[in-house]
């Protein structure tokens, strides 16, 4: 039987330089097929194949690309227009980025409807619109209809996103990376929206390096490595027996235990009570309390929203409590590593420029600085010659050890992490998970860890608190809480982020 999607022998390069090489893909309806792989294995290239998408330069070629039996492997621009959308169609990683942000929801949900004529007059489209979002589990679809992007969560801006590819009802929808920065609980809920769209009777390619995502969604997986398939077959095999080394090492990098939290006890370097916090009357975190021993790792989880953000603001100084006390025992010099280091770094500056920044705020004399900068990138296991480059030269777990090595410049007693981890690939996150626990016990820090990734928070934290709108439901050491969560809240974040298969 013909797949509604068919690839044979896909090739890309860049001026000669293979990046994809070989790859076969056969997808059937009602089937979803994950390509998995860190970054730079070639599954966003392939998958942007698929729709004609390559970048300017590269050179593509295929023995076989079928989607839903037309032969598309000689498709010029035009052609490609007229199927995109009908025949295939793309939900990306940044719902954000590919949402046009001057346009209101529902008109970049009806823009496929009218290209491709699948109804006509307003009061259809409206309604069309309106059906697409309740489809997707849009609350309130009407006035979300009326919404601009920026006004919606991640989760809604990401559900919109998959109404507008699907409105034209594809045979094969591409989803790249769709789950990637989304917290369990939601990640789970659009997982779940797209198994329910292949089991309607759509061709899904999912591309993901979360293999608990892939567990959840996916039939088959492939597996790639530097542009070419190392292993495919059912995910229940392929994640449950591995049979090539590079697939085993992936699976190992997303399986923690939970920490046992030490047994001796740990005087307290922080005590919060009572923090209480509002933004133009909405209320982000109320009656915070809670306590940071002194060389332990306390973790705070939660969804968008629950402030978690806003509370580790107030531990670094950024944000002050409307309410409550926040009361260091000793003074402590406290770092912030953010989320994203492509965007806390100066574009314009090297990486060492950078360091040398901070080594001057923390009162270095220059004449050390140089040899400081050195010294401070080996310790995050970078080559002291990639001081030279700038912050967009660099990969992502580099540019993260080189954020980790100027938050240590200023030598801090306390590191506050934000969702330090959570764009990695599971081998780059396993290496920056294990720096951060070495440096811990070399320079007897102590640290604050926001995720919404619960096995990472399992990984590094001996405490936890849970967060939901605001409030601390839950905390107590990781082992414990993970083990026997107590709040129906807690349990359900537990179970969004359990790997289950299809």
């Amino acid at each position: 039987m013909t797949g509604a999607l068919e690839l044979d022998g896909l090739r890309i390069d860049f001026g000669g330089t293979p990046v994809v090489d070989g790859v076969s893909l056969s997808v059937a309806r009602g089937e979803c097929v994950a390509i998995v792989g860190e970054s730079g294995a070639g599954k966003s290239l392939t998958a942007r194949a698929l729709l004609g998408l390559t970048p300017v330069g590269a050179r593509v070629r295929a023995d076989r690309l079928l989607i839903d039996g037309t032969d598309v492997a000689r498709f010029g621009e035009r052609r490609w227009r007229a199927l995109r959308g009908s025949g295939i169609a793309l939900v990306s990683q940044d719902a954000l980025v590919s949402l046009d942000p001057l346009r209101r929801i529902g008109s970049e949900v009806a823009e496929p409807l009218l290209l491709h004529g699948v109804v006509s007059g307003r009061a259809a489209v409206r309604e069309r619109v309106h059906d697409l979002l309740r489809r997707v589990w849009m609350p309130d679809a009407a006035r979300r209809a009326r919404h601009y992007p920026h006004q919606l969560s991640g989760g809604l801006r990401q559900r919109a996103l998959i109404a507008s590819a699907i409105a034209a009802e594809p045979a094969v929808l591409v989803a790249d990376e769709p789950t990637t920065a989304l917290d369990a609980t939601v990640q789970a809920r659009i997982l779940g929206l797209l198994r329910d769209i292949a089991d309607a009777g759509t061709a899904v390619v999912f591309i993901s390096h979360d293999f608990a995502a892939v567990r959840r969604i996916a039939d088959r997986v492939l597996v790639m490595r530097h542009g070419a398939a190392v292993e495919s077959g059912p995910v229940d095999e392929v994640l449950g027996s591995p049979r090539h080394e590079y697939t085993r090492q992936l699976i190992a990098a997303t399986i923690h235990e939970p920490r046992t939290a030490p047994h001796e006890p740990s005087s307290p370097v922080l005590v919060a009570t009572g923090l209480t916090k509002s933004f133009g009357g909405f209320v982000a975190v109320r009656e915070a309390s809670f306590v940071v021993g002194r060389g332990r790792t306390l973790g705070i989880v939660g969804e968008s929203g629950s402030g978690k953000t806003t509370l580790a603001r107030m531990i670094v100084g950024v944000e002050r409590p409307d309410e409550g006390d926040l009361r260091w025992t000793a003074a402590q010099r406290v770092q912030l590593v953010h989320q994203n280091p492509l965007g806390a770094f100066d574009p314009r500056w090297t990486i060492g420029r950078s360091l040398r920044e901070a080594l001057a705020a923390g009162g270095v004399p220059r004449g050390r600085r140089a040899a400081r900068v050195d010294d401070l990138l080996a310790e995050v296991d970078l080559d002291p010659e990639l001081a030279t480059r700038r912050p967009g030269a660099l990969s992502g777990g580099q540019r993260q050890r080189a954020a980790i090595a100027r938050a240590l410049a200023a030598d801090p007693q306390v590191l506050v992490l934000d969702e330090p981890v959570s764009a990695l690939d599971p081998s780059v996150r396993e290496r920056v998970l294990r720096l951060l626990l070495r440096l811990q016990r070399d320079r007897s820090l102590t640290m604050v860890f926001v995720s919404h990734d619960l096995d990472v928070v399992g990984a590094v934290a001996d405490e936890v608190v849970v967060m939901q709108d605001g409030a601390i439901v839950e905390q107590g050491a990781v082992s414990e809480v993970f083990a026997s969560p107590q709040h129906p809240f807690t349990r359900e974040l537990l179970e969004a982020s359990r790997p289950v298969s299809p």
